[in-house]
């Protein structure tokens, strides 16, 4: 089977998020299940180390403003179609936004060119090879089934992956017309939305699949709170709406083999957890407290992740002793806050504003617990390596946070199963409640020891998933319609 990727972020190549994590990760277990994948990306500045080493398969005079071309490259094991078109792509700042922050004014155009081109290589091909499935993802790339489906040419089946609704891609109408969209597809059961053009409604109307990245968050997505205005169409469709729980790479997330901590260790060999402990301390300039759990926070500092509730409760976690690292940034508002925290709780509080991949798995490594009180989350990897690390994850009941976390109730706890620590409401009052279950089990250093053991052995590799994407695919035949 020939299986094209559709996004707009892969790791280790460009990453902002989540998405970039899954799309590098899952074409590896697929390949090993005989499945021959294709990533198409933007060919931003970052890529162009990879694209000088690529062949170029397309060519196109004129697209969106400028001449394009598609090169065919591999890195990092990954088969990459690159949509070379320096007029959308070449730019300063982040993938999405300028220096200033503020988002591209033609992003229609720089991703509608990409779910535009990637049509063009679904239904012709490149250099010998051709799609027998299209998998469609996130906004970036939901105008790609709208092309397949407004072709006269037969296309693939096409696959939409929501990885997380409150993004949409929501722009004017007057857009359809320098998009080459056809006005028949601009209907309230297509991808109009509140009479503009919706990118992500489009994938969801028009792709033959639909799937997002946990089983809980499926269900939510059909729900007035959770869907974001898209809940009428996912529930006229949802007989076609799946969720495949996301996983991580276990070679790259390997706390045996991982190069970013001080002394790898395992579930056999947990003291050796002990010196990256020591280091994240050292890195965040906390005491040292052996009675007392460290916890951190991995993350964007939004409020959708619940972070403004951990600010409140943040007297209660240093009243217990406890002590706190803070790795991201996000909203002005929360990242004062989080360092105001760290003047205020010197010593057991730390913040360090923005991202570090090295230092996200240092910290991984050392601490003993990972707070992620998220008001929704769609399936969320912080979790998973907080598992893997044997860093027990403190998680809001939400999306595939409760799918991937047992928690440590009493019958959890005496059938031997639990991983972490779950929590509903998500509100203040609960998640102080969730810390202080968190350092009252700490205080039981053979129950502890045991959970992260068992954490450590939870199953958050892709194997099962993938072969869940395998088994849709499969069921959709890939055969032209």
């Amino acid at each position: 089977m020939n299986l094209l990727f559709v996004a707009s972020e892969c790791a280790p190549f460009v990453k902002t998020g989540g998405l970039a994590d899954v799309i590098g990760a899952v074409p590896k277990t697929l390949a090993s299940m005989g499945v021959r994948v294709k990533i198409m990306l933007p060919a931003y500045p970052a890529l162009a180390g990879i694209m000088a080493q690529g062949k170029t398969v397309l060519k196109l005079e004129n697209l969106h403003g400028g001449p394009a071309r598609v090169v065919a490259a591999s890195a990092g094991g990954l088969a990459l179609l690159l949509l070379d078109a320096p007029h959308l792509y070449d730019r300063p700042g982040a993938i999405y936004a300028g220096p200033d922050g503020q988002d591209w004014s033609d992003n229609h155009l720089r991703f509608g060119a990409l779910a535009q081109v990637a049509a063009e290589v679904a239904i012709e091909g490149v250099d010998g090879w051709k799609p027998d499935i299209v998998n469609a993802h996130d906004w970036q790339a939901g105008l790609l089934p709208a092309y397949l489906r407004q072709s006269v040419k037969p296309v693939p089946p096409a696959v939409l992956t929501i990885h997380n609704i409150a993004f949409q891609g929501v722009f004017g109408a007057e857009t359809l017309g320098p998009l080459g969209l056809s006005d028949d597809l601009f209907t309230p059961e297509g991808m109009e939305y509140w009479g503009k053009l919706s990118f992500l409604k489009a994938g969801i109307a028009f792709s033959d699949k639909i799937t997002t990245v946990s089983p809980t968050y499926a269900r939510e997505l059909l729900l007035p709170e959770f869907g974001m205005g898209l809940e009428g169409i996912l529930q006229a469709r949802r007989g076609d709406l799946s969720g495949i729980l996301n996983g991580i790479d276990l070679d790259i997330w390997n706390p045996e083999t991982d190069a970013d901590l001080p002394r790898p260790f395992s579930a056999r060999a947990l003291k050796r957890k002990a010196a990256s402990k020591a280091a994240v301390e050292s890195r965040f300039d906390l005491t040292s407290k052996p009675d007392a759990p460290l916890f951190c926070v991995v993350s964007r500092l939004t409020e959708q992740k619940g972070l403004d509730l951990l600010l409140e409760v943040l007297p209660g976690l240093v009243g217990r002793g406890a002590r706190l690292a803070v790795l991201g940034n996000g909203e002005k508002a929360l990242e004062a806050g989080f360092i105001a925290a760290a003047h205020r709780f010197k010593g057991a509080v730390g913040t360090i504003i923005g991202y570090d991949e090295s230092l996200s798995h240092l910290m991984q490594g050392g601490c003993d617990a990972i707070l992620i009180p998220s008001r929704f989350e769609p399936c969320g990897l912080t979790q998973l390596y907080g598992l893997r690390y044997g860093t027990l994850p403190v998680v809001a009941r939400t999306g595939g946070l409760a799918d991937t976390v047992i928690d440590a109730n009493d019958a959890a706890l005496v059938a031997g199963c639990a991983t972490g620590v779950q929590f509903a409401p998500v509100t203040a009052a609960a998640l102080d409640q969730a810390i202080s279950r968190i350092c009252d089990l700490y205080a039981q250093p053979k129950l502890w020891a045991a959970m992260q053991r068992r954490a450590m052995r939870h199953p958050v590799g892709w194997a099962q998933s993938a072969q869940a994407y395998l088994d849709l695919y499969t069921s959709l035949d890939g055969k032209p319609r």
